[in-house]
């Protein structure tokens, strides 16, 4: 096989260690020289590459490259722009190729979720279709752990421990003024459709460190009556209660209680804010004092307390991606396979990408407590491994130090123009 160029992008809601992927990524094919030629990426994602705005990662250096693994969000831009299908807008791919040819371009990895998959998918199924020699290997990530197959997803395991250490510190604060004064803490996070997020939260309370917690999945449909009994049941017996509530919450009919009526590129729902909703129930129905809290960007922005586990998995798919891809295996994931719980193992190995494209995995009633309100011994087995071991970013002056990195732009060889 001929030496050839790779183009790498980042798509849709960045974490804490996608870049730690990119550096996987990056390394690895300077390693595969006589494979791999210069390494583009895509600025902010699929978009950079309809654009014909490619970024030469050569020309940064190895220790700019190595520092991405500390650092978190996006580092050459990320996009929520999907593809449609291949028979409805066949432009979009011709067009995509055609920069693919410019720049000859033989490898595509795209780090993403489920929609990434997809894309991934489709583009490898147009190079077939057109005869273009393309290699497209899907680099797997979300923070909402739903990709199918694949054990975890590289995102989900700093998050979980973001938002677990942050409910257990919050409820040492709230215990503290709960005589006098706040007695309920609610606290919202991601997870549209699946509530490993929302159940990561319940490790928050253990054998060593009880607390009296609430959780609200998505999986299960919100009673009202039946929650404020219990949360108030809590507090009676407590002094106080916590809340772990997802922004997917729906009612009996499958309605989303925090939907704003608005949709994002993808074309899922928006959502409003379900945590201050939640709040103001207890506020009006109880009248106990409450505060709520959003999650929001800051769990999966929050690199200064990544998971090792997840930072090592992160950085394992980025390299096993290139690896994949030089033995010539296409339209693939590398996935993450678990050995055993304990001690925790794990693999990577390559799965289709029709396997994973579109398929969302939710969160498995057995791992939801019976009483629909917490999770079981079953999902502490799972979940506990993956936010073990820590991976601090170096400090300077009491503050993190991440890299930018400069991001300088390839020379366009097509005539044409692309509009986003």
């Amino acid at each position: 096989m001929s030496r050839r160029n790779a183009f790498y992008a980042q798509s849709g809601g960045v974490t804490a260690v996608i870049n730690a992927s990119a550096c996987g990524v990056i390394q690895t094919a300077r390693q595969h020289k006589d494979r791999i030629g210069r390494v583009y990426a895509g600025r902010n994602g699929i978009i950079g590459a309809l654009t014909e705005d490619l970024i030469d990662t050569g020309r940064e250096s190895s220790r700019a490259i190595a520092a991405l693994m500390h650092t978190p969000a996006g580092a050459f831009g990320s996009c929520r722009y999907k593809l449609a299908g291949i028979d409805r807008d066949r432009a979009q791919y011709e067009r995509l190729l055609d920069v693919f040819r410019a720049h000859d371009i033989g490898y595509f990895f795209y780090n993403g979720g489920n929609d990434s998959a997809d894309t991934c998918l489709k583009v490898s199924q147009m190079a077939a279709r057109l005869d273009y020699p393309l290699i497209a290997v899907h680099v797997p990530k979300t923070v909402d752990n739903d990709l199918a197959v694949t054990d975890c997803c590289p995102g989900f395991g700093s998050v979980a421990k973001y938002v677990a250490t942050s409910m257990r510190e919050a409820a040492f604060d709230v215990a503290s003024m709960a005589k006098t004064s706040t007695r309920v803490f609610v606290l919202e996070v991601m997870g549209r459709n699946a509530g490993w997020i929302t159940a990561a939260v319940g490790l928050a309370d253990d054998a060593g460190t009880p607390i009296p917690l609430l959780l609200l999945f998505p999986e299960i449909a919100f009673d009202e009556a039946k929650f404020l009994t219990r949360l108030d049941a809590k507090v009676a017996q407590f002094g106080y209660c916590c809340v772990g509530v997802s922004e997917g919450l729906r009612d009996d009919q499958g309605k989303l209680l925090a939907e704003a009526g608005t949709r994002d590129a993808f074309g899922h729902a928006q959502l409003g804010g379900v945590g201050p909703m939640i709040a103001s129930l207890i506020k009006e129905k109880l009248g106990h004092k409450y505060h709520w809290a959003v999650a929001d960007y800051l769990q999966r922005a929050a690199r200064h307390l990544a998971s090792k586990t997840d930072v090592d998995q992160a950085y394992a798919v980025g390299r096993a991606a290139v690896e994949l891809a030089v033995r010539g295996k296409s339209a693939v994931m590398p996935a993450i396979v678990r050995s055993s719980d304990k001690p925790y193992r794990w693999k990577i190995e390559a799965v289709p990408l029709d396997q994973v494209a579109n398929v969302e995995k939710k969160l498995p009633r057995d791992y939801i407590s019976a009483d629909g309100y917490g999770i079981s011994a079953k999902a502490r087995a799972y979940l506990s491994p993956l936010t073990r071991g820590e991976a601090f970013p170096p400090f300077r002056d009491g503050l993190p130090q991440y890299v930018r990195l400069k991001n300088v732009a390839v020379a366009k060889k097509l005539k044409t123009s692309f509009s986003i």
